[in-house]
């Protein structure tokens, strides 16, 4: 069994906890439940924002901890302030070490598009994004049957959440395509064994529908790869842990960009 087997295996236990503990009447009731979310298309390509989207990470099963000292909302407000385009924030609690309140605190903090960046099973998970601010989930295509990609991009849009599917290969591309979503972002570390090869992207790029915002995400460590990546066809870019393993995130990112 592969860790992405274990955390799945694993977040099945937790969200018939979380359902047990919360109603699908009291995640409506929330009050970011009804709130109009962001566009993540108009923050991504706007010219005064930078394409990246910022990711807040304290721990990942393939680095151990990356930061365990870092104040969400201050990390968060400087990505915004240095001109990330959307803000992504962990949830999962046993193998990243995210947790509700880190969301809650990224939205009430920041006026762009947050992405709950979680591994999503369940419809219920998606009522909880919604309820919790986000604007944005995840869809991992390895995890996910065509049809659920498909059920779950459309339970999403139709609460107004933008959709950002995950795909690893061009099987997984191929499979998962379909019209309820919003973005495809190519992973280019390899959640089997954690392994990372920024030349995925670029293998998958033109076999991503223009129809669809264009991402790549994890290995992106250097400006020029972003100058690349750009030209290749991307719209967006996932970066956490090269910010998250500074002592200063907010300053790492704003040091970056400044370089693109």
């Amino acid at each position: 069994m592969n860790i992405l087997d274990k955390i799945v295996l694993r977040k099945q236990q937790e969200v018939a906890n979380a359902k047990a503990l919360v109603s699908v009447k009291d995640l409506e009731q929330s009050i970011h439940f009804n709130r109009n979310t962001y566009s993540f298309k108009e923050f991504l390509l706007a010219e005064d924002r930078s394409g990246i989207i910022a990711e807040f990470k304290r721990r990942s099963p393939s680095k151990g901890l990356i930061n365990g000292t870092a104040d969400v909302a201050e990390v968060t407000q400087a990505y915004n302030n240095a001109g990330a385009s959307a803000l992504s924030v962990l949830t999962d609690v046993d193998f990243f070490g995210g947790k509700t309140d880190d969301i809650l605190a990224a939205r009430a903090a920041n006026n762009i598009p947050v992405l709950r960046k979680d591994f999503m099973i369940d419809e219920y998970q998606i009522l909880e994004a919604k309820a919790w601010g986000a604007d944005i989930i995840l869809l991992i295509a390895s995890i996910l049957t065509p049809q659920q990609v498909s059920d779950f991009g459309k339970f999403a849009q139709n609460l107004g959440l933008n959709v950002l599917l995950e795909v690893h290969n061009l099987e997984e591309l191929e499979r998962s395509i379909c019209p309820d979503l919003d973005a495809i972002g190519v992973n280019n570390r390899n959640l089997g064994d954690f392994t990372v090869n920024i030349q995925t992207s670029f293998d998958l790029v033109n076999r991503i529908p223009d129809e669809f915002l264009k991402i790549s995400e994890s290995a992106i460590s250097n400006p020029q790869t972003i100058r690349e990546l750009r030209t290749a066809g991307f719209n967006g870019f996932l970066i956490g842990e090269n910010f998250m393993k500074t002592d200063n995130p907010g300053a790492a990112i704003k040091e970056f960009v400044g370089q693109i």
